[in-house]
């Protein structure tokens, strides 16, 4: 057998890599974006304006109200103390007169509270006349209303149709707390804060809470007219157990007249 011979391998071919084709560059386009209109933009504008006086005035507002709360804390600790010391006062005198052997006489009430209880059949015009005076015009209305000579007239010429008394503190803070409502701008308003009572009666006057109008309400102040005229009539209730007579007077077992005291009985079961 002949030989085996070496036969050499032939190199291997070297692979060559393509060149990296070169990028295209592709010519800038411009935007065909539409131009946005001057009023959109005056429209943008204004709104951010509205937003930012709206932040501002909320903080002022939260600034202005941390400030009053404040005084108005203040101003009711105030009028509790000046109406304790008059109880206390009134006691400290009945006490005096007992331990001398005389007779203490209270000081007139300044104050009545008037509640209508009949209706317009069989009316006389003057009657008539006194209670749209005195913002009477439904039965179950009511309103406070300053005892003077004028008054104290009236009252009498009305006094068949209403019964009133000399309401106390209790009386004053329930109804303005459950059934005040204000008029403001001819409107009926429930008074929920303190804010109604301080935009209407502030500037002129310096009330700015209810505690304000409980205060010049119960005790007759210089403000009493603009306090009550603030307020709208109390629409109450019929009576927890209805009325006795409406025809008789309180002093007869009925229930028209003056019932000085007793009216803050009959507030508690109309309220």
């Amino acid at each position: 057998m002949p030989p085996k011979t070496e036969q050499k391998k032939a190199p291997a071919a070297k692979q060559t890599t393509p060149a990296p084709a070169a990028k295209q560059v592709t010519p800038a386009v411009k935007s065909t974006k539409a131009p946005v209109p001057e009023t959109i933009l005056k429209k943008r504008r204004t709104t951010q304006d509205i937003l930012a006086a709206r932040a501002s005035a909320a903080v002022e507002r939260k600034k202005h109200h941390k400030t009053t709360r404040a005084i108005v804390f203040k101003k009711a600790e105030k009028y509790v103390s000046e109406y304790k010391k008059t109880e206390r006062d009134l006691v400290r005198m009945k006490r005096i007169a007992k331990a001398g052997g005389n007779f203490f006489a209270p000081p007139d009430a300044k104050v009545a509270f008037v509640i209508r209880i009949r209706g317009i059949n069989g009316l006389h015009p003057k009657p008539r006349k006194i209670l749209q005076l005195l913002r009477l015009r439904q039965i179950n209305n009511a309103v406070f209303v300053r005892l003077t000579a004028a008054t104290k007239a009236m009252l009498t010429l009305i006094e068949p149709y209403v019964t009133f008394g000399y309401p106390n503190e209790k009386t004053v803070r329930e109804l303005l707390y459950k059934r005040g409502f204000a008029k403001v701008n001819g409107q009926r308003i429930a008074i929920t804060n303190n804010k109604i009572v301080e935009d209407n009666l502030s500037k002129r006057y310096g009330l700015i809470c209810v505690e304000d109008l409980i205060h010049q309400i119960l005790t007759c102040g210089e403000h009493f007219r603009e306090a009550s005229r603030f307020l709208w009539p109390f629409k109450l209730s019929p009576p927890v157990g209805g009325w006795n007579r409406i025809l008789k007077h309180f002093n007869e077992g009925g229930d028209f007249g003056n019932r000085e005291e007793q009216i803050n009985s009959l507030v508690r079961r109309m309220n």
